[in-house]
C-alpha cells in the first residue's frame, strides 16, 4: 500500500485559510495522540532520545503538510514517516559512532514505574536489548522493532522500509535469530532484578569485594560511556573478579560527596549517581538467574538530560 493509496480517492479541493487552520488543528491532535508511540519507535531504532526527538520534529513537519482527512490509517501513516526518518538518521549515527571515544552506550531514560508492568515494552527499551539491536543492520533493526515490539503487519513494514513483504519476512526471520542468540537468557522477574540491584548498590557503597562477587555472574561485562568528556572505560571489562575490583577501586569518584539512589531506568531498576549533588551518571544492569551479567555506566553529560524527569514511552 503506497502513501497515495492510503488517502481517499478523488481530487482534493484547495483549502481556504479557515480550512487550513482546522486541518492543522486536527493534524496536531492526531500527532499528540500518537507522539509517545512515535518517540518509542524512533528511540528503539536509534538508542538516542535526542536523535529520536529530532526525528519526531522532522515527522511533524511532513505530517502537518498532509490533510489528515485524506489519510485512513493515521497511526500506520505516522509510523511509516518516523521509520523512514529514523533510518536516515541511523546511517548518519553510524558514521558518528565510528569516531566515538570509548564504548558507545544508549542514552538512558528515566521511565515511569508502570512501564515495567509491560514486560515486552520494558525488555525492548532495556539497555541490554538496545545494545543487542546495535548489532543489527539498520533495516533489520527497523523490521525487528516494528514487527516484534509493535506487531505491525509485514505489508505495513514493507511500506515503511521500502522493501517487498517477502523480503521483510526474510529480514524479520534473520533479525529474530540474531537477537535470540544474543539477548539475555530466560525471563527475569522485576523482583529478581530489584534484589540484585539492591545488593549491587550496597556493595558499591560499602566497598565490600565479596559482596560484589556474590552477585556478579562469572562472565559479567562492564561498560562505561564518558563520550571523551568524562573519565570512563575505553574498553569492556569482563569477568567477576575484574569487574568487582573495578567497581570497588576505581569506577566511583572517592574525592567528592557521592550518593547512589535507585531509579527506574529504561523500564527496569537502575541507579542514579550524584557527585556533590549533581547527576554524574546512571547505572543500568542486566540480570539473569539472579546474577548481574551486564553493568552499563553512562557518564557522558550529553546523554544525561533524560534522567532529570520521566520520559513517556508506549506501544
Amino acid at each position: 500500500m503506497s502513501e497515495r493509496s492510503e488517502r481517499t480517492t478523488g481530487t482534493a479541493e484547495p483549502l481556504d485559510r479557515a480550512g487550513r487552520a482546522e486541518s492543522v488543528d486536527v493534524a496536531t491532535e492526531v500527532f499528540v495522540a500518537y507522539r509517545n508511540l512515535l518517540f518509542t519507535v524512533a528511540y528503539e531504532m536509534l538508542g538516542s532520545a535526542a536523535d529520536a526527538e529530532d526525528v519526531l520534529q522532522e515527522t511533524w513537519l511532513r505530517w502537518v503538510g498532509v490533510d489528515p482527512a485524506t489519510v485512513r490509517e493515521k497511526r500506520a501513516y505516522l509510523v511509516r514517516i518516523v521509520t523512514r526518518q529514523a533510518l536516515d538518521r541511523m546511517r548518519a549515527l553510524g558514521r558518528r559512532k565510528e569516531s566515538y571515544v570509548g564504548p558507545w552506550l544508549p542514552e538512558p531514560l528515566l521511565t515511569a514505574p508502570d512501564v515495567a508492568e509491560d514486560i515486552e515494552l520494558a525488555d525492548s527499551i532495556s539497555m541490554a536489548m538496545l545494545l543487542v539491536l546495535e548489532t543489527l543492520a539498520p533495516v533489520e533493526r527497523a523490521v525487528f522493532v516494528l514487527r516484534e515490539v509493535f506487531d505491525l503487519e509485514y505489508e505495513e513494514i514493507a511500506e515503511a522500509v521500502g522493501r517487498s513483504p517477502a523480503a521483510v519476512r526474510q529480514l524479520a526471520y534473520r533479525a529474530r535469530a540474531h537477537v535470540a542468540a544474543r539477548r539475555p537468557r530466560g525471563p527475569v522477574s522485576p523482583a529478581q532484578t530489584r534484589a540484585a540491584l539492591r545488593a549491587f548498590q550496597r556493595a558499591v557503597e560499602t566497598g565490600e569485594l565479596q559482596s560484589l562477587l556474590d552477585i556478579l555472574a562469572p562472565d559479567v561485562v562492564a561498560l562505561s560511556d564518558g563520550g571523551g568528556v568524562k573519565h570512563a572505560l575505553l574498553r569492556p571489562v569482563v569477568g567477576a573478579d575484574e569487574v568487582a575490583r573495578l567497581l570497588v577501586g576505581g569506577w566511583w569518584r572517592r574525592d567528592a560527596e557521592r550518593s547512589v539512589e535507585p531509579a527506574q531506568i529504561n523500564g527496569g531498576p537502575g541507579l542514579l549517581v550524584r557527585v556533590d549533588g549533581e547527576v554524574d551518571g546512571v547505572v543500568a544492569v542486566c540480570v539473569e538467574n539472579g546474577y548481574i551479567t551486564g553493568a552499563y555506566h553512562v557518564r557522558n553529560p550529553e546523554k544525561l538530560s533524560r534522567v532529570a524527569r520521566e520520559t513517556a514511552v508506549s506501544r
